[in-house]
């Protein structure tokens, strides 16, 4: 496994980070933690819903259809 990766970021993007760290008196690597955090959390939180649509998707038949025929 790589202990380091290359990243690059656009001048505007360095500048608020600069200014962030600034204001919220964090170094730019905390900053990106928690971004990064953040960013993973709503990303697996959007695989998880799409997931459940995606399996909702599967029938074409409402609640009452499905059950319908059903006894127990």
């Amino acid at each position: 496994m790589k202990d380091s990766i290359k990243i690059s970021f656009k001048q505007s993007t360095i500048e608020e980070l600069e200014a962030f760290s600034r204001i919220l008196n964090k170094d730019i690597d905390t900053i990106l933690q928690e971004a990064l955090e953040e960013y993973f959390k709503s990303q697996q939180e959007r695989l998880i819903s799409k997931n459940q649509n995606d399996e909702n998707a599967m029938t074409n038949f409402d609640f009452d259809e499905f059950w319908e025929d059903v006894e127990i």
